[in-house]
């Protein structure tokens, strides 16, 4: 059966160049065109489309507003069409956490020849939407104290965490830092996604978190009570200078299709910290991450792979979990508590 395919777009022009798009597929099928939220809607009930693409900034009823309709009433695989802009990536990023489970972005100039670019992209994320389990999310809120991860005895720098996503990540990653304690370990984090969203991606989950969050910087220290995120478009790895951990970034050759990628920051972490470092491998869709976790498991260190259950999509976790690379393999919700309590019983270090 192919895939049913609805486009909601204010804009004429974007509906007939995604209308193209999807018909050039031969395992897809465009069963609507909506320009705005009540049209999407009775098409919605009409053909009960398989993926939903869906503009951001929309007439009468914005896309958000849509959304959070739709994943409450009927929750639908979401790609989100979305402007890249400072602006456009605040509200893609709170589209999935309504429960979109992947955005294409828009540049604001040049349109169809930017869309015409992103033609084999925009397939292969409705594809792999297709095969993603929607959810709808309740609004943001931090944990309560009861929820998060409260009683933790640890000091010292020479601990690492490596947490690693694709699709469905932003969310998981976020569900994972929320329950971090202020003296978490630091925290080194590679999720596929483009320049322009990562530095507000991560000014969003320190606005949420104990720890400090923040998008890495090329030769800077890795201390306790941090987190840092791969910039879009360069690999973090992670390196010694004497007795510190430094982050390293760089825009060499992709690998396993992705620059940033999760295989490069955790084969780095095997390779400069040994042991002294845990692995979290969580929803997405590939194989990233997969060999990179393998290392870390030879080389000593505590790896986690996140449960098909709690997986938006279960690729990059199962392949890791087929391979041999995973230690434990737990929910989303019981990731952290597990992780803290692994560093625990590696015992606190006194370096500083």
């Amino acid at each position: 059966m192919p895939i049913k395919v609805l486009v909601v777009d204010d804009s004429a022009l974007i509906r007939q160049l995604l209308a193209s798009i999807i018909d050039q597929a031969d395992d897809m099928l465009l069963v609507g065109a909506a320009q705005d939220a009540y049209v999407a809607k009775k098409m919605v009930l009409e053909h009960e489309p398989d993926v939903i693409t869906l503009d951001i900034e929309m007439p009468k009823v914005d896309g958000l507003r849509f959304l959070e309709v739709l994943m409450k009433a009927k929750p639908t695989p979401v790609v989100m069409i979305s402007t890249l802009t400072q602006q456009g990536a605040q509200a893609t990023l709170r589209a999935l956490e309504l429960g979109a489970v992947d955005f294409v972005p828009k540049p604001k100039l040049d349109i169809a020849q930017a869309l015409a670019n992103y033609s084999q992209l925009i397939i292969d994320k409705i594809r792999i939407a297709a095969q993603c389990k929607p959810r709808y999310s309740t609004p943001n809120t931090s944990p309560s104290a009861t929820t998060r991860t409260s009683t933790f005895h640890y000091s010292g720098t020479e601990k690492l965490i490596g947490i690693g996503a694709s699709t469905g990540g932003t969310e998981a990653i976020k569900e994972v830092l929320l329950q971090f304690p202020s003296n978490a370990p630091a925290t080194v984090i590679t999720q596929h996604m483009p320049s322009g969203f990562t530095a507000t991606y991560a000014q969003r989950l320190h606005s949420l978190c104990q720890i400090r969050v923040t998008e890495a910087v090329h030769n800077e220290r890795l201390l306790p009570g941090s987190a840092y995120i791969a910039p879009g478009g360069k690999h973090l790895r992670v390196v010694r200078s004497g007795a510190d951990y430094i982050a390293s970034l760089g825009d060499d050759e992709r690998e396993s299709g992705h620059r940033p990628s999760v295989d490069v920051m955790f084969k780095s972490l095997a390779d400069c910290a040994g042991d002294n470092a845990v692995g979290v491998l969580l929803t997405g869709m590939g194989k990233d991450g997969a060999a990179g976790l393998l290392a870390m498991k030879q080389q000593g260190c505590a790896t986690f792979c996140q449960d098909e259950a709690s997986s938006v999509i279960f690729g990059m976790p199962k392949v890791a979990i087929d391979m041999g690379a995973a230690t434990e393999v737990c929910s989303l919700q019981k990731i952290p508590q597990r992780v803290m309590k692994v560093i625990e019983a590696m015992g606190a270090g006194s370096r500083v």
